[in-house]
């Protein structure tokens, strides 16, 4: 039941030694989601053993090298390595025009069908299963190069049957799908037993939500409000607001604040400046607002566990 973080790169547009360009892959639940792919990401995926295999839909938040330079060379890669599944990106809709002019420059073709799926500046659902979903939301960067967020969310799960109460009360087989719903049983006496007692709740369930190349506006909480991890972009400190303002990014200040607006339980700071081979001082300015908060580097993994309710 893995709800899984690895950070594959947590630098901003130029990358260092210690830190590779952006890039994440979120695990739900054996669905591995890449999110972002700066240059470098492949190796990354396997210096850090992530089974890329299985990868099947990748999220562009927008066309900045340092946010998809390394998506030509993963896209050569699967097909180098036969792969047959279909690939699903989501993206600006002109990545699809780049990738198809760099496979066309190269005279390739890829052996596995890539279905793009172009991102407006509307919020809303852009990917859903029976497990969870996945939904879009704008955020504020250089005109050139509009930026998408995106909320991970798993569904709410249904109950769990108590069978030695369900056989004790002799609930019909036909019942059990309405009591994993919530329904009370009603016996045919017209005695009314309460679902609490036949069933027991699922975990709660989980969400995370990646917000990285954007000036802070505190009408953007209202897109991640409540959710269990939270990584905002802080790449820089609050000393350099001046500068995180002019070049459209936000302070690890910032993030912290945006943490308190909307709610949620955990943050994670990443897509830090070059200037900081050290980006503790960030952490100490962010929980000085937010506590529970963390610092991103390449290999990490932050997994949400999952809790039982009552």
């Amino acid at each position: 039941m893995k709800f899984e973080l690895t950070i594959l790169g947590c630098g901003s547009a130029v990358p260092t030694l210690q830190r590779n360009a952006a890039a994440q892959v979120l695990n739900v639940l054996e669905r591995y989601f890449l999110i972002d792919c700066g240059e470098g990401t492949q190796q990354q995926l396997r210096r850090f053993r992530v089974p890329y295999n299985k990868i099947n839909h990748i999220f562009i938040s927008h066309l900045h090298g340092d946010h998809f330079f390394g998506l030509i060379g993963l896209l050569s890669s699967f097909s180098l390595q036969n792969r047959r599944a279909e690939l699903h990106i989501y993206s600006d809709k002109r990545l699809q025009e780049i990738i198809e002019f760099q496979l066309k420059v190269m005279n390739s073709r890829l052996n596995y069908p890539l279905i793009f799926h172009h991102l407006d500046r509307e919020p809303g659902l852009i990917y859903e299963d029976r497990m969870m979903t996945v939904h879009a939301f704008p955020l504020k960067h250089r005109y050139e190069a509009p930026v998408t967020g995106f909320l991970f969310a798993e569904k709410e799960k249904e109950r769990n049957i108590k069978r030695e109460m369900t056989d004790a009360f002799q609930v019909p087989v036909a019942f059990m799908h309405r009591l994993k719903k919530g329904e009370d049983f009603v016996t045919p006496d017209g005695e009314i037993i309460a679902n609490g007692r036949l069933t027991t709740a699922p975990p709660a369930p989980r969400s995370y939500a990646y917000m990285t190349d954007t000036l802070f506006r505190e009408s953007f909480a209202e897109y991640v409000k409540g959710v269990d991890l939270l990584y905002h972009e802080s790449t820089y400190g609050n000393e350099f607001a001046d500068l995180a303002k002019e070049t459209f990014h936000s302070t690890a200040g910032q993030a912290a604040r945006m943490a308190v607006l909307a709610g949620v339980k955990h943050l994670l700071l990443g897509h830090f400046s070059s200037r900081y081979p050290d980006p503790a001082p960030l952490l100490e300015q962010a929980r000085e607002v937010f506590p529970n908060t963390d610092l991103c580097y390449d290999g990490a993994i932050f997994e949400l566990p999952a809790v039982k309710r009552g």
